[in-house]
């Protein structure tokens, strides 16, 4: 029987929960491409093995951890620019070939298949892509895959510029992040926190963002009162 990484041991026989958080740990700190395709290559063959022995639980898990391994492949092609096609030949003699997602998958070993399987799974909102992982029934690879190959609605950007729609999506996510994670936050418990250096550095970012707020309030009650 193939077995996973050394960092998931015994996991045929730990508690599912323990073990496979273990996974999701492991698998987000990856940050080789050849090391998420083996996590992947060894959930597929442990998968295989729990489909013969019948333990419909431990299959699922495997299924859950190919997918997280083949997105986080994905991911770490995302991060690199893609190729160039003939421009890329396009360079004086004895130049090592430059660096783009064909030839990093490559040099980890995955086929054209699985490079753009990988793409496209890591292309499904991350929302999406939980609630899929993680459901009862976590779909196959090419079900991922095809998510993230479906056109998505088209927005009606009225009188917007792209320009202006993209700047607007950003404004709004900031904003969310605020709210999120800043408004929470126990404000006397930070300010307690700071020393007189952080204090006045504070101050001075404070009285820009004020400045900033309000030009924000009124431009927003500008587009809200003409509605």
């Amino acid at each position: 029987m193939t077995m996973l990484p050394d960092n998931l041991p015994s996991i045929a026989h730990a508690r599912l929960p323990e073990s496979y958080a273990s996974a999701r740990k492991a698998l987000t700190e990856c940050a080789e491409i050849d090391e998420c395709k083996e996590w992947a290559d060894r959930a597929a063959a442990l998968a295989s093995y729990a489909r013969q022995a019948e333990d419909d639980q431990l299959e699922k898990m495997c299924v859950r951890i190919r997918a997280r391994a083949i997105r986080r492949c994905g991911e770490l092609l995302q991060e690199i620019e893609p190729g160039q096609g003939a421009r890329d030949g396009k360079r004086q003699d004895g130049d090592d070939p430059p660096l783009n997602r064909t030839r990093a998958a490559n040099d980890a070993g995955l086929s054209e298949r699985q490079r753009k399987t990988a793409l496209r799974v890591a292309n499904v909102p991350a929302d999406e892509f939980e609630a899929a992982v993680e459901s009862d029934e976590p779909p196959t690879l090419e079900a991922l895959a095809e998510r993230g190959t479906a056109k998505r609605p088209q927005i009606d950007l009225g009188d917007r510029s792209p320009e202006e729609f993209a700047a607007a999506t950003k404004l709004i996510g900031l904003l969310g992040h605020i709210e999120r994670d800043g408004i929470p936050m126990d404000l006397p418990l930070a300010v307690r926190g700071l020393s007189p250096a952080d204090a006045g550095e504070m101050l001075t970012q404070m009285e820009r963002i004020y400045a900033w707020l309000n030009q924000l309030w009124e431009g927003v009650a500008h587009v809200y009162e003409h509605r």
